[in-house]
């Protein structure tokens, strides 16, 4: 999802959102129109500009306060019955696509924070200096790492947490750009979720134009590949003329104590997560049997102890305290506020607590959206005044699926709300359901990983901002905010240029006639 993007969901993913772009009256009317019902949304949309972009505030509970304060307004607007909306919200709230994202970032991020903990980050300044990858090259090998690692799990918002939390301060010590670091790294998580088979995108998109997977993932790989390939001179073009900033303590002697080669056996943990995904196992699966060797690894080879990966710390009055107190795993305290369970497998899951909130919050706006009939109104309008001819139909199918994906900022929900208008006006021109499922797929990937408020931007930044508490030299000043990176998400911008671009020339064009799908792979 990853992101969306976050391998394959169970049962078909058409089940939810797509019911709400039909001909059907809308569920809840509001005073003023069909177009109140993106109210709630648009009251957060403005407010996350405010926040993030006007007073560069990258606060998720701020960004929660907002969409509280849209959903709380949008039902003084209601018509009749409340009961109606409030029924929406939990409807959005309890969306399979919301639910596939969330369990991905935990998963994603107790198996990063096993890999920090396990010393993966001085593997790879080791790496990087043997190498010779500079502070000038590491922002574009960052970018095709991430990019391969992407690809191989499927799930861009997994990669933008374990990358973030891994080549963030390694790029870092380096004297890379953390702007361009970070950019990379969305942008990687893009081009994986954009081509990844196992992609809940990928999935989304061929099912939604009635098209077999593994055509849809031949067909697009010109256009990923554009894109990438420019991305790459990009980032290495950028990397010459952006600088890193100072660590405080001498980037010299940092370099050296943070250099470990030992800490390369997780690649190994990397590997099997890769390869467990590409052999179709579910992403749950695959990253557990990560997390898995991870910790064997961890203890095997004295990286880090029980008691690092999962802590008690108990009362001194608590049963059995006192009994079992030489366990490694758990500690006896006198401080009430210290009673509690930590380590690493804690701090992986806890840190994307808030984000979660907020992307249920999201999807229940964006449901209300679609039930109120705001959405269909959209739609509707774009298809009689501005496809008129095939050209203009791929670029209302290239605008509609970027607008959908501006407010739906989970990259799956917001493909599966417009999949069927992109099926009918592609079929109105007798486009083939391989292009149909690429423009689709191509705004969906790159913008769910621009937007400041964007499912895969918040999910790395969420794990940048726990960085501080884990390396001494690491201080918030360093961070960089969502902000930022906008401008320097290379394949996500190019991507959108390379599908405009088609739409005009032509290029990659199939109608039904050139070649018809295989038979539909249902999830």
């Amino acid at each position: 999802m990853s992101g969306g993007s976050d391998g394959p969901p169970d049962g078909d993913p058409t089940d939810t959102f797509v019911e709400g772009t039909g001909d059907e009256e809308p569920r809840i009317t509001f005073y003023g129109g069909r177009g109140m019902s993106a109210l709630p949304i648009g009251v957060f949309i403005v407010w996350a500009i405010v926040q993030t972009a006007l007073w560069r505030i990258s606060d998720t509970g701020g960004l929660i306060v907002g969409m509280l304060f849209g959903l709380v307004i949008g039902m003084f607007f209601v018509r009749g019955n409340w009961a109606s909306y409030a029924n929406t919200i939990f409807e959005g709230m309890t969306q399979p696509v919301a639910v596939t994202a969330i369990v991905a970032w935990i998963w994603a991020g107790i198996f990063a924070q096993l890999l920090q903990d396990g010393g993966f980050v001085g593997g790879l300044v080791w790496l990087a200096d043997l190498a010779g990858v500079g502070a000038a090259l590491f922002p574009a090998a960052t970018f095709v790492l991430a990019a391969l690692f992407t690809t191989g799990i499927g799930t861009g918002y997994g990669a933008a947490v374990a990358f973030v939390t891994l080549f963030f301060p390694t790029g870092l010590l380096l004297g890379a750009s953390p702007v361009l670091t970070f950019a990379a790294i969305l942008s990687g998580a893009i081009f994986g979720d954009n081509l990844a088979p196992v992609s809940d995108t990928t999935i989304v998109s061929a099912v939604t134009q009635d098209s077999d997977i593994g055509g849809v993932v031949a067909s697009r790989f010109k256009y990923v590949i554009i894109a990438a390939t420019l991305t790459f001179v990009g980032y290495v073009v950028a990397g010459q003329t952006m600088g890193g900033i100072e660590t405080g303590a001498g980037a010299a002697n940092l370099l050296a104590e943070a250099s470990d080669p030992i800490g390369l056996v997780h690649l190994v943990s990397m590997g099997i997560v890769i390869g467990a995904a590409i052999a179709g196992r579910h992403i749950v699966e695959a990253i557990s049997w990560g997390i898995v060797v991870a910790i064997a690894f961890n203890l095997v080879l004295g990286l880090a102890g029980i008691g690092e990966i999962v802590t008690f710390s108990a009362p001194a009055d608590a049963p059995l305290a006192q009994p079992l107190a030489d366990l490694p795993i758990l500690q006896i305290v006198d401080d009430a506020d210290a009673v509690g369970v930590s380590g690493s497998v804690m701090e992986g899951a806890s840190g994307f607590f808030e984000l979660s909130i907020l992307v249920l919050l999201i999807i229940a706006a964006a449901q209300i959206m679609i039930r109120g009939g705001a959405f269909q109104a959209i739609l509707d309008w774009s298809l009689e005044n501005l496809a008129t001819n095939v050209r203009n139909a791929e670029l209302t199918m290239v605008a509609s699926a970027a607008l959908i994906n501006a407010i739906i900022t989970i990259n799956t929900a917001a493909e599966v709300a417009i999949g069927p208008y992109i099926s009918k006006i592609g079929e109105r021109f007798n486009l083939n359901g391989y292009r149909r499922a690429n423009i689709l797929d191509g705004q969906t990937a790159a913008l769910g990983y621009i937007f400041p408020w964007s499912g895969g931007v918040l999910a790395g930044y969420q794990a940048m901002e726990g960085l501080p508490g884990e390396y001494e030299w690491l201080d918030q000043g360093m961070l960089v905010t969502p902000i930022d990176v906008v401008p320097y998400v290379f394949q996500g911008w190019l991507l959108v240029a390379v599908f405009v671009v088609a739409a005009i020339t032509g290029f990659g064009r199939e109608y039904v006639t050139d070649r018809e799908s295989e038979e539909v792979a249902r999830v």
